[in-house]
């Protein structure tokens, strides 16, 4: 990856990470700041009420915090990918849709952060996008520091000089067509206070 290794995945100091912070607050999302992924883990863990219904979305951060596997415990949480997994696709597809669309609680990450305050989060099938953008009940994004970039067109060239080209590595030997970027969310402002969290992870986790 070269140079986009070197531009999209370094930590920013302490100070970025605040004043990025307090730019996310003032668009009504609530922000914390932990070291590294065990203080990560701890926080979503912390954050979920016990018997919670959670569905996640794809994320290697949430991977690297190593927290699936415990949200994954059904005599702890209502773990929809547990439900979903057992359905058949081929006759349950509708039922599948509708109950990953609207789920209690959404865990994940996102693609970028900008120094402004903007979520940028892209996907190929963008199962998640609608939760993340409506559709749950809450919302929680473990973000490693080093997703944080000077603007949108930034964002955008990480997404797709940096993210890509690993996620497209990931998929290729499974699905001979690859990854893309399909559709693409923007969270400029959250209308319902306390709906979306963010935990910023000083550390670098995740893409």
């Amino acid at each position: 990856m070269g140079d986009a290794e070197t531009r999209f995945n370094t930590a920013v100091s302490r100070e970025v990470l605040e004043r990025v912070a307090e730019k996310l607050r003032a668009r009504n999302i609530v922000v914390r700041i932990v070291a590294g992924a065990t203080e990560a883990r701890q926080a979503v863990l912390e954050w979920l009420p016990p018997g919670a219904e959670i569905h996640v979305g794809k994320s290697k951060t949430l991977q690297d915090i190593g927290v699936i596997d415990e949200l994954a415990v059904e005599e702890k949480y209502h773990f929809l990918r547990n439900v979903y997994l057992k359905m058949d696709r081929a006759t349950q597809m509708r039922e599948i849709r509708k109950l990953i669309a609207a789920p209690d609680f959404m865990v994940g990450s996102v693609n970028a952060v900008t120094e402004d305050g903007v979520l940028v989060a892209s996907s190929a099938t963008a199962s998640q996008i609608g939760p993340y953008a409506s559709g749950a009940g809450k919302v929680l994004f473990v973000v490693g520091s080093q997703k944080i970039v000077a603007n949108l067109e930034e964002a955008l060239r990480r997404i797709r000089e940096y993210v890509l080209p690993w996620e497209d590595a990931q998929v290729r030997p499974k699905v001979p067509t690859g990854s893309f970027v399909g559709k693409t969310l923007l969270i400029e402002k959250e209308w319902i206070a306390g709906r979306i969290e963010v935990i910023f992870v000083e550390e670098r986790v995740g893409m």
